[in-house]
């Protein structure tokens, strides 16, 4: 968009002084300003067909004429070197925005315009010099042409590195998480094959004892052995099945995948936990809900503001809610349409106990939600 205000920039200063250097309105001027005012409204509507090479073709062609024709030279007067360089300039354009082939049209009709009216005995330039002047313009256009090509070659070769990369990062955490609970179920399985099993032989022949026993006080101390070995297994199995449930949550882990989505997409995200967040005891699926609701407000904000940098603030005031807000700065508040993203977190929100708040001011795109926790006194409830 910036490049496009540049051209029109040069565009309008080029024909503005050309249109200057004929001097005092005279007759005929009247057809010169609305010719050029066709040639200018053509090059408005250059961006729309930017992706349609031959309808730019076009335009720029009619562009071209237009210049030549809004300037073309009075009997008698002198050679207007402002008409060289705005048929310069829509050169350039054609060789910006054009194929090869589109680009050597444009370029190739600026040249006839820019000879036409020395062969008709206007005042202009020699052929010599526009011929001098058209080859080191074109050696220039193709040297920037050159380098514009490359230049988007390495950027479409970075995108796919880039592409690339982040799926290696993918499967290097996908490959990491399953190693993590491979090794987690086998020192689990080890468990419980050894110890768990060799505690209820134990136990069995405590009981055996305990039955055979003759005296009162024996068959005490064996049920007392007993018991102990009980809550011994106990502990063991509720060791396993911890062992086997141990991933990492809470909002310990949603922050880690906030870090690693932080890295993938060279996003700049600055948090503030406040009032004890980290310790809030969240579930599974809030967990879940929390990190999906962060991740569609950095995916909305980098693919219609284009910032590169959020706050997330979380909270957990008086320890019976969390509280999440993700801010980033927008540069022209428009009105805004709640679209699939944002309808699939707030019912995500919804289906773990909580709600979400969009609001947007003149400077500032806020999301916002909350999640009701499971304190000791709503579980004994």
């Amino acid at each position: 968009m910036r490049s496009y205000w540049i051209w029109l920039a040069m565009l309008l200063a080029a024909w503005g002084l050309a249109m200057f250097e004929h001097g005092e309105p005279q007759q005929g001027m009247s057809w010169r300003l609305l010719v050029c005012a066709l040639g200018m409204s053509a090059y408005f509507l250059v961006p729309i067909a930017r992706r349609m090479p031959a309808a730019q073709l076009l335009l720029l062609a009619l562009l071209a004429v237009a210049a030549t024709a809004s300037l073309w030279p009075e009997p008698g007067g002198e050679p207007n070197p402002y008409t060289l360089l705005l048929l310069a300039i829509i050169a350039g354009k054609g060789a910006y925005r054009l194929p090869l082939a589109g680009a050597s049209v444009i370029g190739m009709m600026t040249w006839i315009g820019a000879l036409m009216p020395s062969f008709y005995g206007l005042p202009g330039f020699s052929v010599y010099y526009i011929s001098l002047f058209g080859l080191a313009a074109g050696v220039a256009f193709c040297a920037f042409r050159l380098t514009y090509m490359n230049e988007q070659h390495e950027i479409a070769r970075g995108e796919a590195l880039l592409t690339e990369y982040r799926k290696l990062r993918r499967l290097l955490a996908t490959n990491e998480k399953a190693a993590r609970e491979e090794e987690r179920a086998q020192v689990g399985r080890d468990i419980h094959d050894s110890v768990g099993h060799k505690l209820t032989a134990l136990l069995m022949q405590l009981e055996v004892f305990r039955m055979g026993a003759r005296d009162s006080e024996t068959a005490e101390k064996l049920s007392h052995l007993k018991e102990l070995a009980k809550e011994s297994l106990d502990d063991t199995r509720s060791a396993v099945k911890a062992l086997k449930d141990s991933e990492t949550g809470g909002l310990s882990a949603v922050i880690n995948l906030i870090r690693r989505l932080e890295v993938e997409s060279y996003l700049r995200v600055n948090f503030n936990l406040r009032h004890g967040a980290l310790t809030v005891p969240l579930t599974p699926a809030q967990s879940v809900a929390l990190y999906r609701a962060v991740q569609e407000s950095l995916t909305n904000m980098m693919r219609h503001s284009g910032a590169k940098e959020a706050d997330i603030v979380f909270e957990a005031p008086g320890g019976g809610v969390f509280r999440f807000e993700v801010l980033h700065p927008i540069q022209e508040a428009r009105p805004y349409r709640e679209g699939f993203g944002l309808r699939s977190m707030r019912e995500r929100m919804e289906e773990a106990g909580g709600k979400l708040d969009i609001i947007q001011n003149e400077k500032t795109f806020i999301v916002s939600g909350t999640l009701p926790l499971m304190t000791k006194e709503r579980g004994m409830a």
